[in-house]
């Protein structure tokens, strides 16, 4: 009885979050990946209201706040235990800062060099702004986020500053602590789509391209987003973003949007259509990896190749006519790659990225 009344719990509670998100807002996007469905949902979350810089700190009283009133900083926050120091809103906000605790400040989690500095409305776009240490923001600076091995510098709550060890890439990165990797990983993902098109004059950086992720950013992102789960904070921030702004982050609503778009996806489909003619999975890859192919496709004599994020080729296969076929891939390193379906009679070839 105990666990019924809790299932029952758990799918009033579920109702009720879903119940935030408009109804009908994301309906031009459904049935569609890959890129399609990057373009429909930038369609739908587009030329949002876009807010002063210094009323950010307003802002972020609805946006940012915890339960106990406190500012809700990433960069210092323990969660399930205490932090080593909160701020209080408004009456903490720095200016000037020595070292951690003495102020919080406004962080462009997608540092504003990387869109070309203070231009409308990527600025004061809340969705990847957050209130943050002065001190750890500092640190920080302009450095993508990463994975560090050995740390040159450590905040209070463990974020980290250091060399990355993330495959593709080796240079200095900042390393958030593991229970907001999925929220930054959303938020880039949400910068990727909202100014998805719009990003041709950016400058970028090493992290990404415009404002999508580089491949080796991607694959790291992907797995942060797998890892750390939405949370109710992203849930409630995403409805708190939404009253002022009036867009909202398709990948807090969405988390199956991720793959969908830059995963198990498709290129080149002039020929095959629908997606039910292939399915690769898992992705990311266990020990094996197994790929799916129609009745037609089959019967097409389809040859299967993968190669790494530089271009290697680690796995090719003759042509068959097996509908299924397995992939050992426990000699694979971690990392990105491309599997590519070759399909006979002069048809386009079909390209899936996957992570390992």
């Amino acid at each position: 009885m105990k666990r019924l009344s809790t299932f029952i719990l758990a799918l009033i509670l579920q109702s009720w979050l879903l119940a935030q998100i408009p109804s009908g807002y994301y309906n031009t996007a459904n049935g569609l990946n890959g890129e399609p469905l990057q373009q429909a949902l930038h369609n739908i979350i587009d030329n949002h209201n876009s807010v002063s810089y210094s009323a950010l700190w307003n802002y972020f009283q609805q946006t940012d706040k915890k339960s106990n009133g406190k500012v809700w900083d990433m960069y210092s926050d323990v969660p399930g235990g205490t932090p080593p120091y909160e701020y209080n809103f408004l009456t903490d906000q720095c200016g000037n800062y020595s070292g951690e605790g003495d102020c919080y400040n406004r962080e462009h989690s997608f540092p504003k060099s990387w869109f070309g500095g203070e231009v409308a409305p990527m600025y004061t776009d809340i969705f990847h702004l957050y209130p943050t240490d002065g001190y750890v923001n500092g640190k920080r600076d302009n450095y993508p986020y990463g994975e560090v091995g050995t740390a040159s510098w450590t905040s209070q709550n463990g974020s980290k500053l250091g060399s990355c060890v993330a495959p593709g890439y080796s240079g200095t990165v900042f390393e958030p602590i593991d229970s907001y990797k999925g929220d930054l990983a959303r938020t880039y993902f949400y910068m990727a789509t909202r100014y998805y098109g719009e990003d041709n004059n950016w400058p970028g950086s090493e992290m990404t391209n415009g404002a999508e992720p580089k491949p080796w950013a991607l694959a790291m992102l992907w797995d942060w987003h797998q890892q750390d789960p939405v949370s109710q904070k992203e849930i409630d921030r995403n409805n708190a973003v939404y009253q002022i702004q009036n867009n909202r982050n398709p990948f807090i609503d969405h988390p199956e949007y991720v793959g969908l778009i830059w995963f198990n996806t498709g290129v080149g489909f002039e020929h095959f259509a629908d997606r039910s003619d292939f399915s690769v999975f898992p992705n990311p890859m266990k020990d094996w990896v197994f790929v799916n192919m129609s009745d037609e496709i089959a019967r097409e004599n389809a040859s299967i190749s993968i190669s790494d994020e530089a271009g290697r080729l680690v796995y090719s296969s003759e042509t068959t006519a097996e509908k299924q076929l397995k992939i050992k891939t426990t000699g694979f390193s971690e990392g990105f790659y491309f599997l590519t379906i070759h399909v006979g009679n002069g048809n386009p070839a079909v390209v899936f990225k996957l992570v390992k």
